[in-house]
Formats: C-alpha cells, sequence, structure tokens
C-alpha cells in the first residue's frame, strides 16, 4: 500500500496535475463520469475535477456543467471552473474530503445507520426544492453522484448523465448511467422531469439503507418502507412531493427553504455522530493523504498510477 506522502502522478486535466481518482476502481455502482482530486503545479489550490465518460456528448456535457454553476444551497457542489471552449471538457470545484456513497458502504461494512439515512435524505431533499424553484432538474441522481462529507452530503455530477440521449431516445444502458437509479419514464425515453429526480432519491436512499437500489420491502428500516417505496413507484403521480419528504424527514420546528431561501432544515440531523466513527476516519485519511501528497512534474521520470485515497479502510 502507498503511504500518504508517496502519491505520485504526471497527469494532467486542464491547468491541474491529477494526486488520484476519487472513485474505487473496483465497485460495482457505475460512476457518471470520471472524478480525480487534482492540484495546481505550484500546489497553492486543490480541487475535484471531472471529466465526461467516453461516449458521452462532450458539448452537453459542458453545457450542463455550466448550468450547474448557479445552483444554490448547501448541499449542492456546483462546477466553479470550466474548460476554455475547443479544449478537451473538463469541470472542476473546490476540493471537500468526502467519500462518494458507495465507498462509505465498503468502509462502514454494509447499509448506513437508519439516522444516517434519514440525515442523507433530508439534505438531498432540501438541495432539489432549491434546484426544482430554480427550473432545474438533475435528472442524474445515483449513489456514486452522492459524496459524504463531514458536514453534510454534497450532491455532484451535475451534466453528467442528461447528456446521453435527446427526448424520445431510451437513455437505458448508456455509459455511466445507474440502472437501478433510473426513473422508468425517462428510460423510455421520456423528458427528464423533477418526479423523476424523486424516483432516484428513493433509490439512491435505498442504497444507502440496504446496499442495492431495488430491496425488498423487509430489507428497509420499518419507518423508511412506505416513503421510499412510494418514491419508486413507476407512476410518476403517485411519487411523494418533496415537502412531504422534508416533512418525513426533518424536524417540524426546523426552517424551511423557500425559492433560494438559503436557511437548511437538514442542517440539525447533520450534527457530529450523523455519520459512523469508520466513514469519518476514512474522510480523515483522505485528507491527510492528499495533504502530504507529492506531485512528481511530468519532465520527471520516476512516477506511478495514483491510487484511490478514499477508500482505505481503518480498521
Amino acid at each position: 500500500m502507498r503511504t500518504p506522502g508517496a502519491v505520485a502522478t504526471r497527469g494532467r486535466i486542464g491547468p491541474y496535475t491529477t494526486i488520484t481518482r476519487l472513485d474505487d476502481r473496483t465497485s460495482r455502482s457505475p460512476v457518471p463520469e470520471h472524478r480525480y482530486i487534482a492540484r495546481t503545479p505550484d500546489g497553492d489550490r486543490t480541487v475535484l475535477v471531472s471529466v465526461p465518460l467516453p461516449g458521452a456528448d462532450p458539448q452537453r456535457y459542458m453545457t450542463e456543467a455550466d448550468a450547474s454553476r448557479y445552483l444554490l444551497g448547501p448541499w449542492a457542489s456546483p462546477a466553479t471552473e470550466l474548460a476554455t471552449p475547443g479544449d478537451s471538457p473538463w469541470h472542476a470545484r473546490p476540493y471537500l474530503p468526502a467519500l462518494p456513497l458507495p465507498t462509505a458502504l465498503a468502509v462502514h461494512g454494509g447499509p448506513l445507520p437508519e439516522h444516517t439515512v434519514r440525515a442523507l435524505g433530508a439534505a438531498l431533499a432540501e438541495t432539489l426544492v432549491i434546484a426544482h424553484g430554480q427550473n432545474l432538474t438533475h435528472a442524474g441522481i445515483s449513489p456514486s453522484a452522492v459524496l459524504l462529507a463531514v458536514d453534510g452530503p454534497r450532491l455532484t455530477c451535475f451534466g453528467a448523465v442528461r447528456a446521453a440521449a435527446p427526448d424520445g431516445t431510451s437513455r437505458a444502458g448508456l455509459p455511466g448511467l445507474d440502472p437501478g437509479s433510473l426513473p422508468p419514464e425517462q428510460a423510455a425515453g421520456g423528458r427528464p422531469r423533477p418526479l423523476g429526480d424523486v424516483y432516484a432519491l428513493g433509490a439512491t436512499l435505498a442504497y444507502a439503507a440496504a446496499g442495492h437500489t431495488a430491496p425488498e420491502r423487509e430489507e428497509l428500516p420499518s419507518s423508511l418502507r412506505s416513503l421510499v417505496g412510494r418514491c419508486l413507484s413507476r407512476d410518476p403521480g403517485a411519487r411523494p412531493q418533496l415537502a412531504e419528504l422534508l416533512d418525513e424527514f426533518s424536524p417540524e420546528s426546523a426552517a424551511v427553504p423557500s425559492g433560494f431561501q438559503a436557511a437548511s432544515r437538514a442542517t440539525a440531523l447533520l450534527a457530529p455522530g450523523w455519520l459512523p466513527a469508520r466513514v469519518v476516519a476514512a474522510i480523515a485519511h483522505q485528507s491527510a493523504a492528499v495533504l502530504a501528497a507529492e506531485i512528481v512534474p511530468p519532465e520527471r521520470p520516476t512516477w506511478a498510477p495514483p491510487l484511490p485515497v478514499s477508500a482505505h479502510r481503518q480498521d
């Protein structure tokens, strides 16, 4: 195992030198884009930089990434920097120590505790309330699109999968799409709509609570069975509204986000202890390894491919 401080790389994406991949290569959960932790050559800034998968429409990918820059809310992680026109497509956001949801389950050794799932549901529902209020539909929520940080989750991958197909064309089986998180109406070629995000949110919460996106009813905590089951209804009209999800997950006394309001109702659920200890330890390990990473300039001959630092377990 490569020790923190010995990470070496010569990969370049735009102005950044890559340190490591964010996602575990061995994960079975589809990842809708390639994500790397990277740094400026002078070491001044560290970012999470993303590039489209082979087969994605690069122009549409960049259009969606550009639209994400205007997203509001504490649990969204929009792009803050984009490739210039004519360059290879990429976008970046400031680096925050965090694990993709599939990696967190692997580190924890199985499904997450119910209180963690409920906090996750509140934060993601709140994020979607704000996004839908801005007339934006994510259309790519999946376990890999969710990052878990110590202070709360972050929803990413804006633009990574909506580039898959035009309206009326089946999106099933396309690169990076998680079939278990894809709403049936979108798999059949329907236009992405807000209630499709509710389906994908339900699949993501099912994954967090049971380890996969299509669990049997008995695999879910009893208090989540009805709500998650309704989110996963094949009939969009039978799915709950986001306001109902917030009422279910969040304390009634907390502030409700409205339009562009910044107040967060999920914050009350994201106090210290919302994440299992092993996940917190793995996030801390990732942060230390990235901080200690030594960037080997491309002109130097000795280098090794980066190893994922996010998935190292702390036993």
